[in-house]
């Protein structure tokens, strides 16, 4: 049959659209200013490779100086494969790159150097990127003189002295020149001499530490204006009432330009009463300025960041630093400041459960060094943590620490607002103490980080003269000059009586409570005030006219937004109660030390055991021994450093050496006893750490310097719980679902 074309009977077919492919992204067609942006945020290993994918890529990365300011060198050390990258990025501006180097030639560490001239040779390349540390630090305190501070060795090959003379040299030659060492860099080098030379104890270095003050002063070295007005404010008190009232106005422009200390010594100032010619309003608002501007420092984000980590795991690792703190005789400010910088540094980078210890360790390293005349030698810092870790592991971590925290060493504590409280308002002696333990047994607690320092500080002084039965705990002086009321504060106290007084302290591997800070308030010095028996909540509750109800609903309002997990899980309880049982499994299966197993510690002990001292050969140099000078003799680990099983604490004495002679009397290594010893436990009151008696001398010679009332023993490492059997778990899993996934593969090849 045939049909006509007509559109009844035929239909065209309609064209077909060709539908055309999105024209594929890559990363090469990104603008320049992202892919600069994606660039800077690699790290230094991974530009290099991004440099050798595309001519274009390798244009960008060698014409633009910010990819490598900004590259990221987190857990690399420099050493002669990657020499080249790290002098590259330092040049460029990268804060991580130059620290890092500077630490690297001081110690010697990475960077194998042969010994003649080492000294030499190092220190000028540690002074020159020490140099440009200081150049890049601007908004932290000079820093760069900790490292290069005293004790110095006496031999006179001291890569210490020679950083020192170098940087001297090149802010001498500047000046002679009428030029400067671009900007501010000059008075911040000048600031870091004067430093070094004022903790020598002759009378000449230190006029000459008081010279270089004054010409960084008048280099613009706001640190260094606040120093001189310091010393000469401490020189005697000054009669005429103009000079006075001048000083105090000097004091105001540095606290005015963000020297915190300027302002700490500000707000005392006014609590004295010197209102700096301005009425007592006037004054009281300079001070609740202070205490207001203080912001919470949240630690639950810590928690977000190590995945391993809990809050018992944290009160393990503080509780350990307050021992330390107290055999060592720190003061409250340096432990305090330990302890925020393991904090901030925790926030920052995934650390290991391992290696806890070592970032505590480390981090007491560095403020002792920053705020304290005694210090905590490298090598009695590896010893306290009986050899777990080696001296380069210390100084790598101090260059890690530095490096992530950009220099910013010093920052607000619980006991610099305390101190300004005990200015503004008089306080009993025993007030005063149990305020102060109050305000360390806080640092134990996360929950308590809700609240800023200075909150903290209020709060500890409130709850002290509330427990002390005070007819007025919080004048209307304490309100003005703080800006907190005491319907702003109970929330706080509340939160402070129940985690300090009630809540039950974790207990280590052998069920031994952990109190090192009880301990610490146990003596004659503090009054015994941790003995001291303290009100039930209830009658706290009644003294500020709240129920109990409304005090739990209180101490629950502040919210966190980056609250822990386990808070936000429907089935919260159950799994905080798995984790727990989890927990006390991995307790109950290992020893003292944080890093290894039983086994692995016996095969360590037993099986290389003539190698068990510090390998001072290849690390460190020889004016740094911290005790110093040290490198010459072989030096070994002093007594109870092994695990108390192979060790009998009786017949295992230490050597005695001084900080001077320290090069001239090496230490032989003790004959070891590998009989086996019964373990003995410390008695119910010890904090769990002090279970074997050791010398008061420490490994380079240095006496301890204990606190009177308190047992002189040496801490023993961490027992943080590894998992172990989770590993053979998931080892079984990966096996099955191979196992399954090749039986699919079967099945479906039958049928063909």
């Amino acid at each position: 049959v045939l049909h006509c074309r007509c559109s009844k009977c035929f239909t065209v077919p309609p064209k077909r659209r060709v539908k055309r492919r999105p024209r594929l992204l890559t990363l090469l067609n990104l603008p320049e200013d992202v892919l600069l942006y994606i660039l800077e945020c690699l790290p230094a290993t991974d530009i290099l490779s991004m440099r050798n994918v595309h001519p274009h890529l390798r244009s960008l990365v060698d014409t633009h100086s910010s990819v490598w300011a900004r590259a990221c060198f987190q857990d690399v050390w420099p050493s002669p494969e990657n020499l080249q990258l790290f002098e590259r990025a330092a040049e460029c501006g990268n804060f991580e790159a130059c620290v890092k180097l500077g630490i690297a030639y001081l110690y010697n560490e990475g960077l194998s150097m042969s010994d003649d001239g080492r000294a030499e040779v190092n220190g000028l390349k540690a002074s020159r990127f020490f140099a440009l540390t200081e150049k890049l630090n601007s908004s932290a305190y000079p820093f760069v003189w900790l490292f290069i501070r005293p004790p110095w060795s006496a031999s006179g090959s001291c890569c210490k002295a020679v950083v020192f003379d170098s940087l001297k040299e090149e802010c001498q030659g500047e000046a002679k020149e009428g030029e400067s060492i671009t900007g501010g860099l000059q008075g911040s080098i000048q600031y870091c001499l004067a430093k070094v030379l004022s903790l020598f104890e002759d009378e000449q270095r230190k006029k000459e530490a008081l010279g270089m003050l004054e010409a960084s002063a008048a280099q613009g070295c706001l640190h260094s204006s606040f120093l001189l007005w310091e010393s000469r404010h401490k020189t005697g008190a000054i009669s005429d009432p103009g000079r006075y009232l001048q000083s105090l106005r000097q004091l105001r422009d540095f606290a005015v330009r963000g020297c915190w200390d300027a302002q700490i010594s500000l707000a005392k100032s006014c609590g004295h009463k010197n209102q700096l010619g301005q009425e007592y309003r006037a004054a009281s608002e300079l001070v609740s300025h202070v205490f207001q501007s203080s912001v919470p420092i949240s630690k639950a984000s810590i928690f977000t960041k190590q995945k391993g980590m809990n809050d018992t795991m944290r009160y393990i690792l503080i509780d350990w630093l307050v021992e330390v703190a107290t055999m060592k005789d720190f003061s409250s400010l340096c432990l305090h400041m330990t302890v925020g910088l393991v904090d901030r540094y925790l926030k920052l980078r995934s650390v290991p459960r391992a290696r806890l210890q070592l970032v505590g360790i480390a981090c007491m390293v560095i403020c002792t060094r920053f705020i304290s005349k005694e210090i905590l030698t490298i090598r009695e810092a590896v010893w306290l943590t009986d050899n777990t870790y080696k001296y380069e592991d210390l100084v790598r971590m101090m260059g890690e620490i530095i490096s992530a925290l950009e220099g910013k060493i010093r920052v607000p504590t619980v006991i610099d607002y305390k101190d300004v409280l005990f200015h503004i308002v008089s306080v009993d002696r025993s007030t005063m103490h149990l305020c102060s333990f109050i305000s360390e047994l806080s640092l134990l607690y996360t929950e308590l980080s809700v609240y800023s320092p200075a909150q903290l500080a209020a709060g500890a002084l409130l709850l002290a003269r509330i427990l002390h039965k005070q007819a007025l705990p919080w004048p209307a002086q304490l309100v003005e000059s703080t800006g907190f009321t005491l319907e702003h504060l109970t929330p706080c106290v509340l939160l402070l009586h129940k985690k300090c007084f009630h809540d039950d302290a974790p207990k280590d591997y052998r069920q031994v409570s952990l109190t090192a800070v009880k301990q610490r308030f146990q003596n004659d010095l503090y009054g015994h005030i941790s003995t001291e028996k303290v009100m039930d909540y209830s009658q706290l509750c009644a003294l500020l006219g709240i129920s109990i109800q409304d005090s739990e609903n209180s101490t629950t309002m502040p919210k966190l937004p980056d609250g822990h997990p386990f808070l936000c899980s429907p089935a919260g309880n159950k799994t905080k109660r798995r984790r727990e049982d989890s927990l006390q499994e991995d307790r109950d299966s290992f020893v003292t030390t944080p890093t290894a197993e039983l086994s692995n510690q016996e095969e360590a002990l037993l099986g290389d055991f003539l190698d068990w001292s510090l390998d001072s050969s290849c690390s460190g140099y020889e004016g740094d021994r911290e005790s110093e000078g040290d490198r010459e003799g072989d030096v070994t680990c002093p007594s109870g450093i092994l695990d108390i099983s192979l060790i009998n604490p009786e017949e295992h004495h230490c050597q005695d050496s001084s900080d001077e002679d320290a090069t001239n009397l090496p230490l032989l290594p003790p004959k070891p006893d590998l009989s086996f010893h019964p373990v003995i436990i410390g008695t119910d009151n010890s904090s769990g750490y002090s279970s074997v008696s050791s010398p008061t001398t420490s490994p380079a010679g240095l006496p301890f310097t204990p606190t009177p009332g308190l047992p002189h023993n040496k801490p023993t490492p961490i027992p943080f719980p590894q998992p172990s059997p989770t590993h053979f778990k998931a080892s079984r899993r990966q096996v099955k679902r191979k196992n399954q996934a090749q039986h699919s593969d079967e099945n479906v090849a039958d049928p063909l």
